[in-house]
């Protein structure tokens, strides 16, 4: 079952269950795929388009979350942080640090990379690698850490 058919399957339980915040968030991700197939033009979005659209969507909130409660408006930042969680539920289980190393060690050792101008080759490979699994600021960093 793809994520999208996921996704319109807990939008038909929030309705029925009447849980307005989870609806919310389930309708922009809805939205998120419907403008993402009408500016490809290319009908189905695969997997990793749709992993990318909900990565997006989480850090968003997550971003206006951050937003929210540095402004001390905590009444705004809850609901935020409450679609998130709910829109984390069709990514794939988050790597640890540790298994992000791994993966950063060996993608470092198969390309030859051995300073900080080897960085984006390492990035984009390892970022691909990673898709859904990972946030790139914490690749990113791992990444840093091991090539400098």
């Amino acid at each position: 079952m793809s994520v999208q058919q996921q996704v319109m399957d807990k939008m038909k339980e929030a309705m029925k269950s009447k849980d307005a915040v989870a609806l919310t968030a389930l309708r922009a991700l809805k939205s998120a795929f419907m403008l993402a197939k009408t500016e490809t033009g290319a009908g189905d979005l695969s997997l990793e388009d749709e992993l990318k659209i909900i990565q997006k969507q989480v850090k968003q909130r997550k971003d206006s979350a951050v937003v929210y409660t540095e402004q001390g408006r905590a009444d705004l930042a809850e609901p935020e942080l409450a679609e998130a969680a709910i829109i984390e539920q069709f990514l794939p289980e988050a790597l640890s640090d540790e298994e992000i190393e791994k993966v950063v060690e060996q993608v470092i050792a198969e390309v030859g990379a051995d300073g900080m101008k080897d960085m984006g080759k390492v990035m984009g490979i390892v970022s691909k690698q990673l898709a859904g699994q990972a946030d790139g600021k914490t690749i990113s960093a791992i990444v840093k850490a091991k090539l400098s």
